[in-house]
């Protein structure tokens, strides 16, 4: 084989991988509305309501602990059938924080228990399975601390439960600091189409979905004949998802109801929080997709649950397409977008339709279903091709991590308590309380950055393959930023944390 193919054909792989999922995007569009008639069955009501434990795990959530405990002992529901749990692992002051808050609540009259973990095994999944073998009530209620559960989100949600068959019911996200920065805007993006087109297509056609973790309701029972919470991936949620729906349990999916949220509001949390999410699907997909693919299920369940759960497959794939898709055009004897030619038709409609169209159509359709500008999401669309390729690399490492069995403890996303106006420095001023760890990644982004600015002033030289020029500009700057807004958010926190030490050694010197 002559060396010069090699970047050809490896280009050829990604971009045929990169496809295949692209198309599956236009797929879920399709279903999304095609089964937009098919709403939910207004259920039944209770006759009486049932007893529910809403869990609140927590750990080192000093900011929004006491926002989301008084949030949750506001929920509309008869106090002698609520009960709520405050799961805290914390290791700093926030154990005070939530003690002392849990307390004067209690002695209020709210129906509040503190429970202290002083050893995080299993670490969120550790907290739930725990809280769960003390809680009293038929159904659990989750909410993560960055969340503000609604008051009439217990009444609203409950009674799809009268269906037997039913166990668990997801709500859709909300974004209280959605327009802090074009960071959480395109976070908010990016959630809205998975909540709007990938839930509701899946819920609504009879695939499997997955719980979020956060932000809706299951039955004790499914929980429990399901297996109960387990910690052997970073995703408990989704991994007791499919088990559950492998069982024959049902979800049921309500995108009117919105659970509010606070969005990482600098780069590294969002990448740790992606990261998390990604090695936690392959190491699901490794742990139940065998089981789904032999099982006795229909085949758009099966093909579905592959797509959904070998999903991050997407990112080596789109880090290698950034390194070969100028050398791929480069070492040939010919302009390879040369519409006349095989490879140059393949290049135009790979990224033509891929990267721009597919990524497109799927987010700007979640968001006119929203009633957002549409304007603004088709202008997006750039911007968010641009973040996506930038964590491209931290989540590709997060895939063979997953693939080979490589551990790590369950890093939470740091909540900083912003939200609306007041987030524009908030969290810079509580970055003390965050040490974020230094990695080769930061630089390895700046690397890819530097070497597709390299290849953009090559081709703009050698005036060769000029059309590439507006994809690595975009992939160039989705590394960019990413890498160097992840330097920067680690001085920032380093420098909040030398002034904080400063302050405190001043202090003491005065007394």
């Amino acid at each position: 084989m002559h060396m010069t193919l090699i970047p050809q054909i490896g280009y050829l792989l990604c971009m045929l991988g990169l496809t295949v999922f692209g198309l599956h995007r236009y797929w879920q569009v399709f279903l999304f509305y095609r089964s937009q008639s098919q709403n939910v069955p207004h259920p039944r009501k209770f006759e009486f309501l049932p007893r529910v434990t809403v869990q609140l795990p927590m750990y080192n959530e000093r900011y929004v602990a006491e926002r989301v405990i008084r949030a949750a002992c506001a929920i509309d529901y008869p106090r002698h059938l609520l009960e709520i749990q405050v799961l805290d692992d914390s290791t700093d002051e926030s154990a005070d924080i939530c003690r002392s808050i849990c307390e004067t609540l209690e002695a209020e009259g709210h129906p509040v228990r503190y429970i202290h973990r002083t050893v995080r095994t299993g670490f969120k999944a550790g907290a739930l399975a725990d809280g769960l073998a003390l809680a009293r009530g038929e159904f659990i209620a989750i909410f993560d601390a960055d969340f503000i559960p609604q008051p009439d989100m217990l009444r609203n949600v409950i009674h799809h439960f009268t269906n037997p068959d039913v166990g668990c019911v997801q709500t859709r996200w909300g974004h209280l600091n959605r327009r802090h920065s074009w960071l959480t805007r395109c976070q908010a993006v990016f959630l809205d189409g998975h909540f709007v087109i990938e839930h509701t297509a899946r819920n609504r056609t009879g695939r499997f979905m997955n719980f979020n973790g956060t932000g809706g309701i299951w039955r004790k029972k499914a929980i429990e004949e399901a297996g109960g919470w387990q910690h052997d991936t970073l995703t408990e949620d989704m991994d007791l998802s499919y088990r559950a729906q492998a069982l024959g349990w049902k979800m049921v999916f309500l995108p009117e109801i919105v659970s509010p949220a606070e969005l990482p509001p600098e780069i590294v949390s969002f990448k740790q929080q992606q990261h998390r999410w990604t090695k936690g699907s392959v190491q699901t997909a490794l742990k139940v997709l065998p089981g789904i693919l032999r099982g006795n299920l229909p085949m758009r369940v099966k093909v579905e649950s592959f797509f959904h759960l070998a999903s991050g497959i997407v990112y080596p794939l789109a880090v290698l397409l950034s390194i070969l898709i100028f050398p791929a055009f480069l070492l040939t004897s010919q302009n390879l977008l040369d519409v006349h030619s095989i490879f140059g038709q393949w290049a135009l409609m790979g990224l033509f339709g891929l990267l721009t169209f597919s990524a497109g159509t799927f987010y700007v359709v979640a968001q006119r279903e929203l009633g957002e500008n549409i304007i603004v999401g088709i202008l997006m669309v750039p911007l968010l091709m641009a973040v996506g390729m930038g964590i491209s690399l931290a989540n590709a490492v997060a895939v063979l991590e997953g693939l080979f069995g490589h551990q790590s403890e369950f890093i939470r996303t740091p909540k900083y308590g912003v939200s609306g106006a007041e987030s524009g420095q908030a969290w810079k001023r509580r970055a003390s309380a965050f040490k974020h760890r230094t990695t080769w990644l930061p630089a390895a982004e700046l690397a890819l950055g530097f070497y597709l600015l390299a290849c953009i002033a090559a081709a703009l030289y050698l005036d060769r393959d000029v059309s590439c020029v507006p994809f690595m500009f975009i992939f160039m700057t989705g590394y960019f930023y990413v890498g160097g807004s992840s330097i920067y958010a680690w001085w920032l926190s380093r420098r909040q944390i030398r002034e904080a030490a400063a302050l405190q050694n001043a202090d003491l010197a005065v007394v």
